[in-house]
């Protein structure tokens, strides 16, 4: 038999400050709920109250994803935790990976393989040009330019055979571990089909351009629409794409350098209008700079070496013990600055596990006050062009 529970008086006054409860509706307004089911927002949901067709107040649904990750790899060894976290952020699962391998490097000391950096290195780069094919594929079906959409689709799938061939999964890799990566790339010819799959997306770039960058449909669509500026971005934590589109030139390959990217030549596009038009142009500047920063790294060529450290206390991974202490590492995603900070107590397993993503503030905070006032087919143009990892809000 079922119990009947009463919700007491004192907790539905607190939810409703905080919109738990869905207020009335008025006889001029009407309450729409946008996702998940509606492909703009994916695994994720926004409950819209409308005013006609403005919006006049956004409430992000999240919660329709995998949760509980920072928790659960508290109770796993610490090499299995990378088959668990890498799931943060699904088009670009190779940042989670980094980050929380780069951090537990730091508490071990281990100074990792010169190979197995440039490994990383491009994996990172490649990575970044995968989420690019994914988000554009996806802002393209939005604004009604579905052959930019399958274009990028069948572009991303030639990385992902890539990734296959050197890692053994399409999707998710569980390639970078602590101290180095879990094996060697296979040889010449995979970095020439590395190489030969970089200039073919490069030689791409006109046709998006004139299908998708530089179409009027694109321009109509967002120029104007969910603009911020810089005070706003900085206050809320903007960081990424996002934060160059109003005008701050912070890329953490730059600013907090790591693995080769000092000895690496590229630009950090800066626009400043703040619009969905600048975030747009800032991510198609970004590509072919990550398209570049690729053809350099295999002009450098890998380091002869190991790809991973050499320690005997690797053969027993389940038991593997990290001594007491922690560390904080970030990376710059496609998305934005994402960190990880990791606390050992001396254990096989870690004391704590944080993620510090950027789809926390860009796709809770910040969209609602953007959303605020647009039309309905604007929503997901701001949503897209905020590009957020729904995964991220959930853990």
């Amino acid at each position: 038999m079922l119990m009947s529970l009463e919700v007491p008086k004192e907790l539905k006054q607190e939810a409703k400050k905080h919109d738990m409860y869905l207020h009335p509706i008025g006889k001029d307004t009407y309450e729409l709920f946008f996702g998940p089911q509606h492909m703009a927002t994916e695994n994720f949901s926004i409950i819209l109250k409308m005013d006609g067709n403005r919006v006049e107040r956004a409430i992000v649904n999240p919660g329709f994803l995998h949760r509980g990750f920072e928790k659960l790899a508290e109770g796993r060894p610490y090499f299995t935790n990378i088959a668990l976290l890498l799931r943060i952020c699904v088009p670009e699962s190779d940042v989670p990976e980094n980050i929380y391998s780069m951090a537990v490097d730091e508490i071990i000391g281990w100074e990792v393989p010169e190979r197995a950096i440039w490994i990383r290195t491009t994996v990172l780069e490649m990575a970044r040009v995968s989420a690019w094919m994914f988000w554009i594929m996806g802002f393209g079906n939005e604004i009604g330019l579905y052959t930019a959409g399958q274009w990028a689709a069948a572009y991303r799938e030639r990385f992902m055979r890539l990734f296959e061939e050197l890692t053994g999964g399409r999707v998710y890799h569980i390639y970078t571990v602590p101290g180095g990566v879990r094996r060697d790339i296979p040889g010449d010819r995979w970095l020439r089909q590395l190489r030969d799959t970089v200039e073919y997306i490069k030689s791409k770039l006109k046709d998006f351009d004139e299908i998708l960058f530089d179409n009027y449909i694109t321009f109509e669509r967002t120029e104007g629409v969910g603009v911020m500026d810089k005070r706003f971005a900085l206050k809320h934590a903007v960081t990424g794409p996002n934060l160059r589109a109003v005008g701050v030139p912070y890329d953490v390959r730059k600013d907090d350098p790591y693995y080769l990217y000092p000895e690496l030549d590229f630009e950090v596009p800066v626009l400043k209008e703040g619009d969905s038009l600048a975030r747009v142009l800032v991510r198609r500047y970004e590509l072919e700079q990550d398209l570049y920063i690729l053809e350099q790294l295999l002009d450098m060529g890998p380091p002869s070496g190991p790809y991973m450290v050499k320690d005997p206390k690797l053969k027993n991974l389940p038991r593997f013990k990290v001594p007491a202490g922690d560390a904080y590492a970030h990376v710059e995603s496609t998305k934005g600055d994402f960190g990880a900070y990791v606390v050992s107590d001396g254990t096989h397993k870690p004391y704590r596990v944080h993620v510090r993503g950027p789809s926390q503030s860009h796709g809770v905070t910040v969209l609602e006050e953007l959303l605020k006032g647009a039309r309905l087919a604007d929503v997901p143009v701001i949503l897209k062009t905020l590009d957020n990892c729904p995964p991220d809000i959930d853990r």
